[in-house]
């Protein structure tokens, strides 16, 4: 189920077994659920960032950490571009008008998919304007653990390194994996709590990076990001009051936390191109 706020994922159900956290058709989405995130991911320290020798300020949208958070399009409407006659696919569409914070117009597009793989989702920019615009994009699920305690559940993530953050959650570098951090193979999360990005994604003989709960019922919720994700995030909530430690929000992204400021891994979208973001779901 896919609702027209923040092209969100509010359901999405395999043989009537929860693959990812839902949430009430009345409820606002808890802690970004299933949103789409652009023309950022993660946070941008004091909303501030300069770019073509301008400086930009949009929105401090987390006052606790002075960050703006997950972007612009999280909690505005978008429009239903299209849905199959079967009802299996469904696309959204929204275009970001300009601001002196973001002065590009960019159009989203955001489909889903169902077919015998599991759910297929894109996220694809254009920019409509006449100057190169910064962007990043991501999509934030919450995986659910089937109602089993999260210290019950395992936890993989195909990366080979994990990035260091100070005290506002922002970059300030990157290590390889060691110990709690290297979930090359699958770990219990009892005694684990994340709120960490991974970089250096492992990939598939088909480019793909897979992040995996594994849940006590012998399931499995796998999903995958194609090349343009560039890291994984990972949190376990547990200083988020609407999930606490009751489900692992895995958000594939196309760079990490302050690229408009720090230029790492970030899309310098031309006028008139596109980047897509892929990424699926599997119940295993």
């Amino acid at each position: 189920m896919i609702t027209e706020v923040g092209a969100s994922m509010r359901a999405y159900r395999v043989g009537g077994v929860d693959v990812v956290q839902p949430y009430d058709e009345a409820e606002i989405a808890p802690a970004f659920s299933g949103m789409v995130l652009a023309p950022w991911p993660n946070r941008l320290a004091n909303g501030m960032y300069e770019y073509g020798g301008t400086v930009h300020q949009v929105p401090v949208s987390e006052p606790s950490r002075m960050t703006a958070l997950h972007g612009l399009v999280t909690h505005v409407r978008w429009a239903t571009a299209g849905v199959s006659d079967d009802g299996s696919s469904i696309e959204l569409s929204h275009t970001i008008v300009p601001t002196s914070g973001y002065p590009w117009p960019l159009r989203l597009i955001a489909s889903f998919a169902l077919g015998e793989g599991g759910l297929r989702a894109t996220i694809t920019a254009t920019n409509g304007g006449d100057s190169t615009a910064p962007y990043g994009a991501g999509v934030h699920p919450w995986l659910s653990t089937a109602g089993a305690a999260l210290d019950d559940c395992t936890l993989r993530v195909d990366a080979n390194r994990h990035v260091t953050v100070d005290n506002r959650l922002l970059p300030t570098g990157t290590e390889p994996v060691v110990n709690g951090f290297d979930l090359r193979a699958a770990k219990q999360l009892a005694g684990r709590a994340y709120d960490d990005a991974w970089t250096d994604l492992v990939r598939d003989g088909d480019g793909l990076s897979w992040l995996l709960l594994g849940r006590p019922d012998g399931t499995t919720v796998a999903m995958w990001a194609d090349e343009a994700a560039r890291a994984w995030q990972v949190c376990t909530g547990d200083d988020v009051d609407a999930i606490k430690r009751t489900a692992v929000a895995a958000e594939p992204m196309t760079c990490v936390a302050d690229a408009f400021r720090t230029g790492d891994d970030l899309v310098r979208l031309a006028p008139g191109a596109s980047h897509t973001l892929t990424w699926g779901l599997q119940l295993r």
